[in-house]
Protein backbone atom coordinates (compact mmCIF):
# COMPACT_ATOMS: atom_id res chain seq x y z
CA UNK A 1 0.00 0.00 0.00
CA UNK A 2 1.68 3.28 -0.79
CA UNK A 3 2.00 6.15 1.31
CA UNK A 4 0.57 8.99 1.18
CA UNK A 5 2.26 12.65 1.29
CA UNK A 6 3.43 13.82 4.43
CA UNK A 7 3.15 10.01 6.52
CA UNK A 8 5.77 8.18 7.25
CA UNK A 9 6.52 4.81 7.17
CA UNK A 10 7.66 2.92 10.56
CA UNK A 11 10.52 1.33 9.27
CA UNK A 12 11.74 4.59 7.40
CA UNK A 13 15.11 5.61 8.23
CA UNK A 14 15.96 2.47 10.13
CA UNK A 15 18.33 0.61 7.80
CA UNK A 16 18.37 -3.09 8.28
CA UNK A 17 21.71 -4.46 8.92
CA UNK A 18 22.61 -7.72 7.57
CA UNK A 19 23.72 -10.66 10.26
CA UNK A 20 27.24 -10.34 8.98
CA UNK A 21 27.94 -7.03 9.54
CA UNK A 22 26.59 -7.56 13.10
CA UNK A 23 28.98 -10.32 13.58
CA UNK A 24 31.89 -8.29 12.26
CA UNK A 25 31.50 -5.13 14.21
CA UNK A 26 31.25 -7.62 17.43
CA UNK A 27 34.58 -9.33 15.94
CA UNK A 28 36.07 -6.56 15.20
CA UNK A 29 35.58 -4.92 18.87
CA UNK A 30 36.77 -8.09 20.28
CA UNK A 31 39.80 -8.07 18.26
CA UNK A 32 40.51 -4.33 19.38
CA UNK A 33 40.45 -5.59 22.75
CA UNK A 34 42.59 -9.10 22.87
CA UNK A 35 45.47 -6.82 20.64
CA UNK A 36 44.82 -3.90 23.46
CA UNK A 37 45.55 -6.24 25.80
CA UNK A 38 48.36 -8.31 24.81
CA UNK A 39 50.15 -4.47 23.82
CA UNK A 40 49.21 -3.57 27.71
CA UNK A 41 51.19 -6.68 28.92
CA UNK A 42 53.49 -7.87 26.99
CA UNK A 43 56.39 -5.68 27.36
CA UNK A 44 56.47 -6.18 30.96
CA UNK A 45 56.71 -9.37 30.87
CA UNK A 46 59.94 -11.76 30.30
CA UNK A 47 59.10 -12.48 27.00
CA UNK A 48 59.57 -8.96 25.57
CA UNK A 49 63.63 -9.72 26.81
CA UNK A 50 64.08 -12.89 24.96
CA UNK A 51 63.17 -12.26 21.30
CA UNK A 52 64.74 -12.55 17.84
CA UNK A 53 64.23 -8.82 17.25
CA UNK A 54 65.91 -7.28 19.66
CA UNK A 55 69.09 -8.83 18.79
CA UNK A 56 69.07 -7.95 15.06
CA UNK A 57 71.22 -4.99 15.35
CA UNK A 58 74.16 -3.56 18.26
CA UNK A 59 72.31 -0.90 19.37
CA UNK A 60 68.75 -2.16 19.87
CA UNK A 61 69.02 -4.17 23.17
CA UNK A 62 69.28 -1.02 25.22
CA UNK A 63 66.65 0.77 22.95
CA UNK A 64 64.80 -2.25 22.95
CA UNK A 65 64.93 -2.71 27.19
CA UNK A 66 63.88 0.86 27.54
CA UNK A 67 60.82 1.70 29.75
CA UNK A 68 60.01 4.95 27.35
CA UNK A 69 59.34 2.52 24.49
CA UNK A 70 57.95 0.02 27.04
CA UNK A 71 55.51 2.70 27.99
CA UNK A 72 54.78 3.61 24.65
CA UNK A 73 54.17 0.18 23.16
CA UNK A 74 51.78 -0.32 26.35
CA UNK A 75 50.06 3.46 25.65
CA UNK A 76 49.05 2.11 22.28
CA UNK A 77 47.71 -1.15 24.19
CA UNK A 78 45.15 1.44 25.95
CA UNK A 79 44.40 3.09 23.05
CA UNK A 80 43.19 -0.24 21.47
CA UNK A 81 41.43 -1.12 24.59
CA UNK A 82 39.71 2.36 24.74
CA UNK A 83 38.29 2.01 20.81
CA UNK A 84 37.36 -1.59 21.81
CA UNK A 85 35.14 0.07 24.07
CA UNK A 86 33.88 2.95 21.97
CA UNK A 87 32.77 0.13 19.31
CA UNK A 88 31.05 -1.53 21.95
CA UNK A 89 28.70 1.45 22.95
CA UNK A 90 28.32 2.23 18.66
CA UNK A 91 26.57 -1.78 18.58
CA UNK A 92 24.02 0.04 19.86
CA UNK A 93 22.92 0.88 15.98
CA UNK A 94 22.15 -2.56 15.35
CA UNK A 95 19.18 -2.23 18.04
CA UNK A 96 15.80 -1.80 16.60
CA UNK A 97 14.20 1.12 18.15
CA UNK A 98 10.70 0.86 18.98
Amino acid sequence: MPLERGEISETAGQPRYPWYQKLAAVLYAFFCFEIGVMLLLLPWLDLWDHNYFSTLAARWPELWMSPYLRGAVSGIGVVDIAIAFIELIHLRRFARRS
